[in-house]
């Protein structure tokens, strides 16, 4: 045995030899906090962005049929026909226009279709635009791939949480390459409005830019069955690509399992990019996708709904004490809200697990301009968010 382990090496990172691309990786300011407050019992956890209810069981019994029959061999890089036939399907439906299953790639999660969309459209020397606060993978994924993410502050105020369409049109230079746009946003909930959508690609037509549109939270949208899209006002030569998942909709976030949308020009490409990154998706969870979008439709309406009705009561207990900072969100399941007479909510975050016993994630974590706010995750039972909400406003009372 040698005298000292791999895993107790001393070492220097920058002896290494790691390429900046690596090192240039953030860690997550979510973990960290994450971390400290994980094993406290009785703790109330609103920081991840999940909810509370498991993968409903009729999914998951689709893969275990699929597991039964042994479809456990390489499948197609780009994804089994039938799945991208029903996602396809289920946008043209709920998009109300014919979107073709050779613009789907199905993907290992909502981050590995981020991920092939940023390889796409950045790199080294380039620069893309993402507005803040902003969910902190968009960084992470830019960041690892060589290019400079660049944020366009967003504006809180008597109107929530708002874009200025004309900051992100004066932060375009020469080395812009894309725009990543959000909407409903993770943590904001911020929700662009069609006139927005229109504004933003008006600039990226102009500059011949891409947009990596995350739609994610498009079904948990208060103001109607589902947000204003991308998909509403583009034509079809616009330069667009949208990431999503099944993270979400159907609680699925452990699955691993989203798609990519994007031109058909781009096939071959993006199934290149699929194979030297994970060379294909598991054919069991493909199968549960493929059930989960059959059947899951009032699944998502009761999610949904959940959402809005606790989002009602922490607006509610949350107006009863002066020093929150909150506007109503428009979409998403997040309330991004802050503490007047605060700014280092990071700090504030360790307190509130301490003296509150509910865990939320501090705004830094979320770029910039996340500084001096909290996001709390309310898709759990209302039963847990009413007593979160007791516990927060006692701590901010006792500030």
């Amino acid at each position: 045995m040698s005298a000292m382990s791999p895993s107790s090496s001393t070492t220097p990172l920058s002896s290494l030899s790691i390429r900046p691309n690596a090192l240039a990786a953030p860690s997550s300011g979510i973990v960290e906090v994450f971390d400290y407050g994980r094993n406290k019992p009785g703790l109330m956890p609103l920081w991840v962005g999940e909810g509370d209810l498991p993968t409903p069981a009729f999914i998951a019994e689709a893969a275990s049929r699929s597991l039964a029959a042994g479809e456990t061999f390489y499948t197609y890089q780009a994804g089994i026909p039938p799945l991208r036939e029903a996602i396809a399907g289920y946008l043209s439906g709920m998009y109300a226009q014919p979107i073709s299953s050779d613009r789907i790639y199905v993907t290992s999660g909502g981050m590995h279709a981020l991920q092939i969309a940023v390889t796409l459209t950045a790199g080294a020397g380039d620069d893309v635009l993402i507005p803040s606060p902003a969910w902190p993978n968009f960084i992470g994924a830019l960041s690892v791939s060589g290019a400079t993410p660049r944020e366009v502050a967003m504006r809180f105020g008597n109107r929530g949480w708002h874009l200025d369409v004309e900051d992100i049109a004066h932060a375009v230079t020469p080395r812009t390459r894309a725009l990543i746009i959000n909407s409903p946003a993770n943590p904001t909930g911020w929700t662009a409005t069609h006139d927005e959508l229109r504004a933003m690609l008006d600039i990226a037509r102009k500059h011949g830019l891409w947009i990596i549109a995350d739609e994610i939270y498009g079904r948990f949208y208060f103001d109607g069955p589902r947000a204003p899209s991308f998909r509403d006002v583009m034509n079809a030569d616009d330069k667009v690509i949208f990431v999503q998942t099944m993270s979400k909709n159907w609680a699925m976030t452990g699955w691993r399992i989203g798609w990519l949308e994007a031109p058909e020009a781009l096939g071959q490409t993006i199934v290149n990019l699929i194979q030297y990154s994970s060379s294909g998706t598991a054919l069991f969870t493909q199968r549960a996708a493929e059930a989960a979008i059959a059947g899951g439709e009032s699944f998502i309406v009761e999610q949904v709904e959940r959402a809005r009705r606790n989002r009602d009561v922490l607006l509610d207990a949350f107006a009863k004490e002066p020093r929150f900072r909150i506007a109503e969100p428009q979409g998403a399941f997040y309330l991004f809200f802050g503490v007047e007479g605060v700014t280092d909510t990071r700090k504030l975050a360790f307190h509130l697990i301490d003296e509150a016993n509910v865990g939320l994630a501090p705004g830094t974590a979320f770029g910039a301009g996340g500084e001096g706010y909290l996001r709390l995750c309310y898709l759990r039972k209302t039963e847990d968010i009413e007593e979160a909400a007791r516990r927060l406003v006692r701590a901010v009372g006792a500030l």
